[in-house]
Parts: C-alpha cells; structure tokens; sequence
C-alpha cells in the first residue's frame, strides 16, 4: 500500500466529481416527495460498488427503502469486514439559510478548510464519508492488494431511525457474517488530532400535540376564557428542565451510567478551547447540566432538546387566532444503560401528567435507538489506531461521542461483532443544518487511512 497517497492525487478530481454527483440527488429519507430520488441513490450507490470491484452486488428490498449490499470474498479462511453507510440524507431546510442551494454542490475555501469544503446536503453525513469506502476498496482492488474480505451494507434509512434495516439484519445473519464491522458516519477532534468515537448515545424521538378548543377562535372575543394549546404547550416543555438544566421526568436518570472521577479526568485530557467553541457558534458563553463540562454535556449525559415547534398563524401579517393545536417533536439523546423503550415511555406517562384538564395531549413515539460503548483493547480499535497513526503521524484519542448511530447496538446483538468508528469528519461541518460541507482534505485523507485499516487488521487477526 506504499502508493496509496500517489493514487488518491491522480485520481483526486474524479473522487470529487464522482461524490459531487452524488450529492447533487436529494435522498431525503423522510419526506416521501422524495422517494424516487432515494431510490435513484441507492442505485447510483449500486453502481459504484460494481465499478469499484465487488464480485456481488445487489438491492435488497426492505419494507422500506433498499439495502445495497456488496461482496467481495478472496478467501473464505481470512477475516471479514463489514462496511456500513447510509445514502440517505436529513431535510435541507430551512433553505434560506443556505449560501448555497443544498443539492447544488460547491467547493469553496474556508478557515478550516484551506484547501477547499464541499458544501451540499449529505456532504459529510453520510455520503462523502459512505463514499470514501467506496474509493478506498477500489484503490485496493486495483493495485491487488486487499488483505481480507469485504462487505458493504448501505441503508437508506438512517435519518428516520433505520427501522428497515433492523429487519434486514435480523433475517441476514448469515449473508451479514463478519469479524469486525467499520462505520465512518463519526467525526474527528482536527485535521491534525484524529480521534476514534469509542460511545454513542442512544436516542428517543417523540411527538407531541396539544389540543384545546374544537376550532381556531377570535383571540378578542375567546382570549383569556379558554386554553391557549401554544401557550399550555410551552409551560409544559419549559417544565421539562428545572434551574439546574436538570430534566425532571420522574426516572429518567435511574439507569444513567456515572463515570468515575478517573474516567472524566481523561476525557478532560481532550484538546478543547471553551472561547474558541463559543466563538466558532457566536454565543456568549455556555449553557447545560450544572456539574458537568461542555464535553461532557454533549457525550456522557443524557438530554431532551425540542427539534421544532409549531401552531396557529406564521404567515406574512398578523392574525388575531387562538389556535385549536400546537405541536412540538422533541428528542432525548440517551447515555449507556437507558432504553429508548422505557425512557420514551416515561417521557409520554409525564407528559400527559403534567397537562392542565383544559387541553388533550398525544404523544406519538417515532423513532429511537440504545447507546453505544466500545472497548479500545480490541483488534478492530488497536488497527484503526495504527491507520490513524500512519496517515496522520499522529496518535488517535479515544473519544464518546453526543451523536446516536441506533443501529450499532443492534449489530452487536445479532452480528456478534464489534463495531469500529472511523469518522473524518469535524464539529464545525454543520452537519443537520445549512450550508452542511465537508473538507476535501478530509474526504481524500480518508480514502487515504482506510486502506490501512484493513492491512492492520489482517496482520492482527493472524
């Protein structure tokens, strides 16, 4: 693999062109106004598997949107990778906050990213790190020099909580088999600290509805005499959190896993500038669970974030209405021993307590996922950290991330495999928002490290 850094240069403006196109098809997994285009992906992926060597390549049907699967088997007796990546991408609203249109992809110059980003929905989660796996299993096909054998997994499902895949693994155990399963769809610290995401958290997405009167009333002639559903809704949310930023569902922390004095004490070692943070989002200070730090805010504890909110007139003007409903989707990231199940559960039995008799409330769970923790002793983390070391010359520090992945839980309850987390990308890629990019240096160092995880891998697994 001594050429590995010389093929990715020549072949660095078609890797680019090949994710711009891409990324230019809008797969947005939860609108169904889009569901050709997920499926147009999802071919496109089909493709590129076939071009960049698989032996096997096929569209599985699901319930729901397609599993790509892909194979390339050179000896039953050497060790398995199973790749991971999703196609499908988050809705790219609100679209007036983009420079750019979100499915018309740019490359532009940043701070960070001297050497250019690109700027697109699904930039960074996850197309062009799903894609980097792609490029990197062809580079080495075609210099014959894979070590072991490969598979790829790639769902479409991921942004609505891969419900369809869950059902795919479940049925596949056989066609899935593998020694180790190797997902980018994490981040790292810098382009010049890589990291490995060694926990996820899980994740409970809920939504709810408040309900007062049986029509839209005349705020003048009904104001005061009846329950406002906007009003009632947002005393219910801002009851969520008492003056500590503490959540005050009865039994939402009983399971929570408390790190040690030691364990906080490492993860404090993680290079981080509160100012620099505060200054790269334009806030003035800080805001969370009293007790914890930002890092530890946004990795080790659980939270509940309300994603949207809604109700009565929005529109141009003014119109005197009290609505007859109000509706807000909430999520609840999850840390290690929480269950989606229960904690969604707990959420709705509170939620419908702490309602005033004026109004009916509904709480529809959606989608949820357990968290994740892997351990930095196995084979699969050691080979992914000697890639690291190589590509960058610069150790990887283990790292919990805020992020959820719901279905790497999942893998290891049926696949028996642990999984490795392999993320290239930054915190500053605004990933889920607008003007989403990801840095070309990223994206080619990438497919750059990857090939290396495999030649480790093989050698440990002798």
């Amino acid at each position: 693999m001594e050429n590995i850094k010389q093929y990715v240069q020549e072949n660095k403006e078609r890797f680019l062109n090949e994710l711009i196109e891409l990324l230019k098809i809008p797969s947005v997994s939860a609108d169904s106004a889009y569901a050709q285009d997920v499926i147009d992906t999802a071919n496109a992926v089909k493709n590129s598997l076939e071009k960049a060597g698989c032996d096997v390549v096929e569209l599985c049907e699901t319930p729901g949107y397609p599993i790509v699967f892909g194979e390339k088997i050179i000896d039953s007796k050497l060790p398995t990778v199973l790749v991971y990546g999703h196609y499908d991408v988050q809705p790219a609203d609100p679209i007036e906050l983009w420079d750019s249109p979100p499915f018309e992809p740019v490359i532009k110059k940043t701070e960070l990213h001297p050497e250019g980003a690109i700027f697109a929905r699904g930039a960074c989660d996850d197309k062009g790190q799903m894609y980097m796996h792609v490029k990197a299993f062809e580079y080495m096909v075609q210099n014959n020099c894979l070590p072991c054998n490969v598979k790829f997994m790639i769902e479409g499902e991921e942004e609505v909580g891969s419900k369809s895949l869950g059902w795919f693994v479940e049925r596949n155990h056989e066609k899935l088999a593998n020694d180790v399963i190797l997902i980018s769809d994490t981040g790292m610290i810098s382009n010049t600290q890589p990291s490995i995401t060694t926990g996820l958290r899980g994740l409970s997405y809920v939504e709810v509805e408040v309900t007062g009167p049986n029509r839209d009333l005349h705020s003048g002639l009904y104001g005061g005499a009846v329950a406002n559903p906007i009003n009632v809704l947002t005393k219910m949310i801002a009851s969520l959190h008492d003056e500590n930023n503490h959540i005050t569902i009865p039994g939402f922390y009983d399971k929570v896993e408390e790190l040690s004095l030691e364990e906080r004490a490492q993860m404090a070692k993680r290079p981080f500038s509160q100012d620099a943070y505060n200054k790269a989002l334009d806030i003035a200070e800080e805001y969370g669970e009293t007790g914890y730090s930002t890092n530890e805010r946004n990795s080790i504890r659980p939270t509940l974030d309300v994603n949207g909110i809604w109700g009565g007139y929005t529109g141009e003007g003014a119109k005197t209405v009290i609505a007859s409903k109000a509706y807000a989707k909430i999520s609840m990231r999850l840390v290690p021993n929480q269950d989606w199940e229960e904690i969604t559960a707990l959420f709705k039995k509170h939620f419908e307590s702490i309602a005033p008799k004026a109004v009916k409330v509904k709480v529809t769970p959606h989608h949820g996922g357990q968290g994740y923790v892997t351990p930095i002793d196995s084979i699969g983390y050691q080979a992914a950290s000697k890639a690291y070391s190589d590509s960058f010359g610069v150790t990887p520090i283990p790292v919990r991330s805020g992020g959820s992945i719901p279905i790497v839980a999942l893998f290891e309850q049926e696949l028996k495999s642990k999984t490795i987390m392999m993320g290239f990308g930054l915190d500053s890629d605004a990933i889920h928002s607008p003007n989403e990019h990801y840095g070309v240096f990223n994206y080619l160092k990438g497919i750059e490290t990857i090939p290396l995880f495999y030649k480790y891998f093989a050698e440990l697994s002798k």
